[in-house]
């Protein structure tokens, strides 16, 4: 089988020769203590990580669905220890320099009122120039950059489709975000204060956003079949969804619906959301809505993808759900923790791997461990050794 046979096997519940052998990522920390401990220097981020361990790929399309023009980076304030800057999405932060948090403070939010999201949401134009294949390009490269936006043209289509059609990867498109996205636009003391005392401004604004993802998946989605279609929310913490399930079914079932429905009628049934916290209240909602993948399944936020599976059948198909913190205890735990998940693996519907990016505290000896044990477990082979692979990419050889 090549990659993309068996992800679509596994995730229509098909005979397959072994799970797809995937892995969510890293955090930078991560790669910089492992460099210390004989990681080459070179991995030095995510997709880089995800070839050097030998992982399988996926195909896309090269899509911006973020704003587009992008806010002008800005320096506003500086001193010794801080940054107060400006960021492309428009939030101001506060920035340590000493690197002693790599968690900015954020001093003000793009989106605190109707007035502000009228002006906000010229940015989130699906016909605006360079929306495809990295035609918002750069004059310079200083963070304040201007951008020279190009229009995608016909021949850049018609090279993704032959580039593409045939792929032996897994081919997968954005359909973007209904609420994770106004969280980050308003901060989440602003939305939750937000959702009650003025919830049309809420619902104008995932109309936007469903009327946007429509609009930027219509012409790929016409041109190929997507085996799969992601989602990106965020909106759950430990003790449940932010959007409380009632106003989630009533704003944005109706609204799901309509992009998983567009998706299905070309060909696409597998839509995955990406939604970290305790989501288990809002997994029969997304299920309704035809949202059927669930990523990247938090064990100690209380999702479990043995429980899942359990409550919904073949309903439900996952990704993740490996306890991060199994890693972390050593490699009884690790083992421990493969073994409980292994009738779920093999029941199908589900690709496993850590559930969330992967942090400094997992050491390079307990990650190997775990990926030993992983591909052991479910048959998947080693990948060739890394000094064979590397000659096949130009920046492991500078």
């Amino acid at each position: 089988m090549n990659q993309r046979e068996r992800w679509l096997a596994t995730m229509h519940f098909q005979p397959v020769d072994h799970v797809p052998d995937k892995e969510f990522g890293y955090w930078p920390e991560t790669l910089e203590a492992w460099h210390a401990r004989g990681l080459p220097e070179y991995v030095n981020d995510n997709p880089r990580a995800s070839i050097y361990f030998g992982f399988e790929q996926t195909a896309g399309i090269p899509m911006h669905s973020g704003l587009l023009p992008g806010f002008e980076y800005q320096v506003i304030e500086e001193d010794d220890r801080h940054l107060v800057i400006l960021d492309c999405d428009g939030a101001k932060k506060l920035i340590h320099k000493d690197g002693s948090t790599s968690i900015p403070q954020f001093l003000k939010f793009p989106v605190e009122s109707r007035a502000d999201w009228e002006e906000f949401k010229k940015r989130l134009d699906a016909t605006t120039p360079g929306r495809f294949f990295g035609h918002s390009v750069t004059i310079d490269r200083t963070p304040s950059a201007k951008m020279q936006v190009e229009p995608a043209a016909e021949e850049d289509w018609n090279a993704w489709r032959a580039d593409v059609e045939h792929s032996d990867r897994p081919l997968g498109i954005s359909a973007g975000s209904l609420f994770g996205y106004i969280r980050d636009w308003m901060g989440f003391e602003r939305v939750c204060y937000t959702i009650m005392d003025d919830p049309g401004l809420v619902q104008d604004i995932m109309e936007h956003l469903t009327e946007f993802s429509l609009a930027l998946i219509d012409r790929p989605t016409r041109m190929v079949k997507f085996d799969f279609a992601a989602m990106w929310e965020d909106m759950c913490f430990n003790q449940g969804s932010i959007l409380p399930p009632k106003y989630f079914k009533e704003w944005m079932v109706p609204r799901l619906k309509r992009i998983t429905g567009c998706l299905a009628e070309r060909g696409c049934d597998v839509v995955f959301v990406d939604c970290d916290g305790n989501i288990n209240e809002l997994v029969p909602l997304w299920l309704e809505a035809g949202v059927n993948c669930m990523f990247p399944v938090e064990i100690r936020a209380g999702t479990d993808p043995v429980e899942l599976r359990e409550k919904y059948g073949h309903q439900v198909l996952l990704m993740g759900g490996v306890d991060k913190f199994a890693l972390i205890a050593g490699q009884e735990e690790t083992k421990n923790e493969i073994a409980r998940i292994k009738p779920v693996v093999e029941d199908g519907g589900y690709i496993p791997h850590v559930d969330h990016r992967c942090p400094p505290d997992v050491t390079l000896e307990n990650y190997l461990y775990y990926l030993k044990v992983k591909r052991d477990t479910f048959g998947i082979p080693e990948p060739e050794p890394w000094q064979v692979r590397k000659e096949q990419y130009e920046w492991a050889n500078q």
